[in-house]
């Protein structure tokens, strides 16, 4: 640092000197591994065939020729059953790390998640009775 005319040593801990270290390694990794991307894109660019033409340029769909017009409008009901598996699935994250801590939380950490589950399963029992998973 540099004060007036005279130049000052920034002193660093040697604590703070490894803590630094240690995310030096990941940026190498991360410098090396963008490289190596741009490298074989670059790569790739020069080395593929560029004959560009009318049959290459048509839409694909898994092989089939496409039919119709390329948007279609989804119905509602999708967006239901969608919410549905996301709050699930949520659910899921939950329980699977809790399942591996079961005994540290012993009887608390039980209740806990019977009501995390039993208010879940309140709202699906809602949304069977309100007849929103009825698909027709």
């Amino acid at each position: 640092m540099k004060l007036g005319s005279q130049w000052h040593p920034v002193v660093v801990s040697k604590a703070v000197s490894e803590f630094l270290r240690s995310y030096l390694t990941v940026v190498w990794f991360g410098l090396a591994a963008f490289l190596v991307a741009g490298l074989l894109l670059g790569i790739s660019a020069l080395v593929r065939p560029n004959n560009p033409n009318r049959e290459k340029m048509l839409t694909y769909e898994s092989g089939v020729d496409p039919v119709g017009d390329g948007w279609s409008q989804s119905q509602i009901r999708y967006y239901v059953f969608a919410l549905l598996f996301v709050i699930f699935d949520v659910e899921a994250v939950f329980i699977f790390p809790w399942a591996t801590q079961l005994e540290r939380y012993a009887g608390f950490g039980l209740v806990e998640m019977g009501i995390f589950v039993a208010i879940l399963l309140l709202g699906l029992v809602y949304a069977w009775r309100k007849g929103v998973l009825r698909w027709v």
